[in-house]
This record gives structure tokens, C-alpha cells and sequence, in this order.
């Protein structure tokens, strides 16, 4: 890509909320994994989507912290895609990668980085600088996933055998 601009955001950690467990889930997409084999797994939405995940000798499959980073990059480039159509046409194109070090004893990714590549060429200083803040601004505002990695979650996790009524835990 010739005269692109690379936009990088390095998360920076903000206190987590206060948890709120009598507040209703709003009204979600069903979600859920169904284990294929050894390490093996399919993802589905009720919507249709599909994904393949496995470890990462697993050909053809994402490792969870692979989704995850690309859940990152797609939030980014989502939460930016109406400022950058506005500015620059409904046909720009762009590239979002990202990454982060596994830090095997903590068994985390302690920083995720991600580079936006786009081609402002087009723009004169005065506009790249405007357009950069505008979608900065948009994905810090917009990008759930960017947001609730900052800010951490809790994570309720209910373990039950399927021979038990709906609802019942172990």
C-alpha cells in the first residue's frame, strides 16, 4: 500500500465496572460451541455464522486467542467503517492487524496492538489529522469488544449435565 496512514491503538486499562447481575441480558444472539473432537470445536450463531476452532496444530481452525484478537480487529474496523465511508468512499479499502505475546505464565495476552492501514493520500495534513481523530474517537466510543477488554468482565460461568432439568446447576 503506497502513502498509507497507520493508525495504532495500544488499549489502555480501565477500572472495571461494578458488576450488575439483576440487570436482564439484552436481547442477544444465541451463541453457543459443539465439541467435534480432540480439542476440536464448531462455533455457531443463530444467525448462520460458522467458525471452526480448535488448538493451534488444528489446521484450518482459529485457537480461541486468535479470535479474540480478530474479534478486536473486526470491532475496530466496524466501529471506524462509517467515518472512513464518509471521507473516503463507500469502496476504501483497509487492513487491521493485530497482535499480542502470549505471556505463558499468567496464561494472557498482556497487550493487544493493532495497526489500521489506510490510504488517506487523498487528504491534505489538515484532513488526515481531522479524519484520524473523528475515528479514533468512533472506535473508542463504538468497539464493544475494545471497550469490555479495557475495562475487564466478569465472566459467570454455570457448569450442568444435560440429564438435569434446564436452569439446574452442579
Amino acid at each position: 500500500m503506497t502513502d498509507a496512514t497507520v493508525i495504532s491503538r495500544e488499549p489502555v486499562r480501565e477500572p472495571a465496572p461494578e458488576h450488575r447481575a439483576d440487570q436482564p441480558a439484552a436481547d442477544q444472539p444465541a451463541l453457543w460451541i459443539e465439541r467435534t473432537g480432540t480439542r476440536r470445536y464448531v462455533g455457531y450463531s443463530e444467525r448462520g455464522g460458522v467458525v471452526q476452532i480448535g488448538g493451534s496444530q488444528a489446521d484450518e481452525t482459529f485457537t480461541p486467542g486468535e479470535l479474540l484478537k480478530i474479534a478486536l480487529a473486526a470491532c475496530t474496523g466496524l466501529s471506524s467503517d462509517a467515518a472512513f465511508a464518509r471521507r473516503l468512499g463507500d469502496d476504501y479499502p483497509a487492513t487491521i492487524h493485530v497482535s499480542g505475546v502470549k505471556d505463558a505464565e499468567e496464561d494472557r495476552y498482556p497487550t493487544l496492538v493493532e495497526r489500521l492501514e489506510v490510504d488517506l493520500s487523498s487528504l491534505d495534513e489538515a484532513a488526515r489529522e481531522r479524519l484520524i481523530t473523528v475515528v479514533t474517537r468512533a472506535i473508542d466510543q463504538s468497539c464493544t469488544v475494545g471497550r469490555t477488554l479495557k475495562a475487564g468482565a466478569t465472566i459467570e460461568l454455570d457448569i450442568h449435565s444435560v440429564d438435569e432439568p434446564a436452569g439446574a446447576s452442579s
